[in-house]
C-alpha cells in the first residue's frame, strides 16, 4: 500500500516555477520551432499565397523536388560505437576558405517579395554564423549592399548568362569589385521551367492587386505593411519587370550559351569558379577537363526539368570520376542537417540550402534565418555524436546506405533483340494424316509470350 503524506513547500515551490513568458511575438514563433518543417508552417500562415507558392513550387508535376526530397529520407546510417567522441566539429575548408558550417545559403531570385528584409537578412545570418552566402543574378539586393550586410564573411555570385552579354559581363565586374571570391556559373536554365503555381496564381513581379490577392493578404497584414512601406524591388539584373517569373527568365536567358560562354567568363574572373546545375557523370568530367574549381549537384530545387536527375542519387558516381580533380557540391531537397551529413559522407564538399532558408526568412525575416541556420546546426552536430564520427573528414561511405525505390529499368540491346524474336508469332505445321500424303492442315499460330515484368 502507497504511504500517502501532505506535499511539502519547498518542494511544491520548485514544480511551480513557471517559465518566463516570452514578449516579442517573432520570438515566440521561432521558439516553437523544432525542425525546419516547423519553419516552413510559420512561413506558410504569413505569406500571401503566390509568393509562398513561388518558393514552394516546382515545375510541372513537381516530381523532381517530391523524389530529391525523397532520396534523403531513403538513407540508412550505420553507427560506430565506443569511440569516445564528446565534442564534434563541422566545420571545413569549402573553394580555398573557412566555413563554420558544410552549408552555404543557396542563390534564390526575387528574394525580397517572400520577406522585406530578403537577401540583407541572409548575409547578415551567414556572416553571423560564419558560412558562406551567395547572390543570386535576380536577387532583390544589390552586390554592394549584400557586401555592406556580410563585409568581412564569405560572398558568392550566381551568374546567369543573359541575352544581353554585357549585362552579365558588367555583374562579374561588380561582384569581383565587390571582393565575391566565388562565381556560380549557371548552366541549367536556357530557358524558363514551366512553374504551374506561379500561373495557376497569376503570380507577376511586381505583385499585382486583385480582388484575391486583397482576400488572401487579409489576414497577413503584416507582410503587406512591409511590402508597401519599403523601398521598391530592385534586381540585380533586370531593368524591367512585368509578367510572370517564367516569362521574366525566357526574356532575360538565352539558350544559346555554351562552353564558349564559360571560358570566357572564367577569364574575367579572378576568383574561383563553379558550375551549378551539372546532372550527368559525362558532364562533369568535361567540366573537371576543362580545369573549373567545382560543380553543383542540382536540378535547380526542381524548377526545370521535371523527372530530372536526383543529385543526391548522382553524388557517388561523380565523386568517384572527379572528386579527385574538383569539388563536387550538392543541392536540391535538403531540409535536415542529416541530409547534409549524408552528403558529406558519400564525398559531396559542401551543400547548399534554399528553400530551408527561405522558409526561415517568411517565418521570421533576420532571426529566422539564424534559427534555420541553429535548427541545421544541432541536427548536424547530433548526427555526428550518433554516428561518433568527431571531424567531416572521418565521414566515409561506410555510415551510409541510399536504400532503393526508383530503380532504372536498365535492358541491353540483345536482351531487347532476343525478346522481339521471341514475341513474334511462329507458324507451325501439323503433323501429315497417315494414309493421306499432301494433305495437311492449315498452320497454326502461336500467340505471343507475356512480357516479362521489368
Amino acid at each position: 500500500m502507497v504511504k500517502r503524506q501532505l506535499p511539502n513547500p519547498r518542494e511544491l515551490a520548485e514544480l511551480m516555477r513557471f517559465k518566463q513568458p516570452t514578449l516579442n511575438p517573432t520570438d515566440r514563433r521561432l521558439e516553437k520551432a523544432l525542425t525546419i518543417w516547423d519553419l516552413r508552417k510559420i512561413a506558410q500562415r504569413r505569406t500571401p499565397k503566390a509568393p509562398f507558392d513561388y518558393t514552394e513550387g516546382a515545375a510541372e508535376g513537381e516530381l523532381s523536388l517530391v523524389r530529391a526530397r525523397q532520396a534523403f529520407q531513403d538513407v540508412e546510417f550505420h553507427p560506430s560505437i565506443l569511440r569516445n567522441v564528446p565534442v564534434v566539429d563541422p566545420s571545413c575548408e569549402v573553394l580555398g576558405g573557412p566555413s563554420s558550417l558544410p552549408f552555404g545559403i543557396a542563390p534564390t531570385g526575387f528574394t525580397r517579395m517572400m520577406q522585406t528584409e530578403g537577401e540583407t537578412a541572409g548575409a547578415g545570418a551567414a556572416a553571423a554564423a560564419g558560412i558562406p552566402f551567395t547572390l543570386s543574378t535576380l536577387g532583390t539586393t544589390s552586390i554592394e549592399d549584400v557586401k555592406a550586410a556580410n563585409p568581412h564573411g564569405r560572398n558568392w555570385f550566381q551568374l546567369y548568362v543573359m541575352r544581353d552579354r554585357e549585362v552579365s559581363y558588367g555583374l562579374v565586374r561588380r561582384a569581383a569589385a565587390a571582393g565575391f571570391d566565388t562565381l556560380f556559373f549557371t548552366v541549367d536554365t536556357p530557358v524558363a521551367g514551366a512553374r504551374l503555381r506561379d500561373k495557376r496564381n497569376g503570380f507577376s513581379i511586381p505583385p499585382q492587386l486583385t480582388p484575391g490577392t486583397v482576400l488572401n493578404a487579409l489576414p497577413r497584414p503584416a507582410w503587406w505593411i512591409n511590402f508597401l512601406t519599403t523601398p521598391k524591388l530592385e534586381f540585380a539584373s533586370l531593368t524591367s519587370t512585368g509578367g510572370t517569373v517564367g516569362e521574366l527568365l525566357d526574356s532575360a536567358m538565352d539558350p544559346t550559351i555554351s562552353f564558349e560562354d564559360l571560358d570566357l567568363i572564367r577569364g574575367m574572373w579572378p576568383g574561383k569558379i563553379v558550375v551549378k546545375g551539372v546532372q550527368t557523370v559525362e558532364d562533369a568530367k568535361l567540366l573537371a577537363e576543362r580545369g573549373v574549381d567545382g560543380v553543383v549537384l542540382s536540378n535547380h530545387g526542381g524548377r526545370q526539368l521535371d523527372r530530372a536527375p536526383i543529385p543526391f542519387h548522382l553524388l557517388p558516381d561523380v565523386v568517384r570520376e572527379v572528386g579527385q580533380d574538383l569539388e563536387v557540391h550538392v543541392d536540391t531537397g535538403i531540409m535536415n542537417g542529416a541530409d547534409i551529413v549524408a552528403s558529406v559522407a558519400l564525398g559531396a564538399k559542401f551543400t547548399l540550402i534554399g528553400r530551408a532558408y527561405l522558409y526561415g526568412l517568411m517565418a521570421g525575416g533576420r532571426r529566422g534565418v539564424d534559427k534555420t541556420i541553429q535548427i541545421l546546426r544541432g541536427e548536424i552536430e547530433r548526427t555526428m555524436k550518433l554516428l561518433e564520427v568527431p571531424t567531416l573528414d572521418e565521414l566515409g561511405p561506410q555510415h551510409v546506405t541510399q536504400l532503393a525505390r526508383l530503380q532504372p529499368v536498365a535492358r541491353g540491346v540483345q536482351e531487347v533483340a532476343e525478346r522481339t524474336v521471341d514475341a513474334k508469332p511462329k507458324p507451325v505445321r501439323a503433323p501429315r494424316a497417315a494414309g493421306k500424303a499432301g494433305a495437311a492442315k492449315p498452320a497454326q499460330t502461336i500467340p505471343p509470350a507475356k512480357p516479362v515484368d521489368a
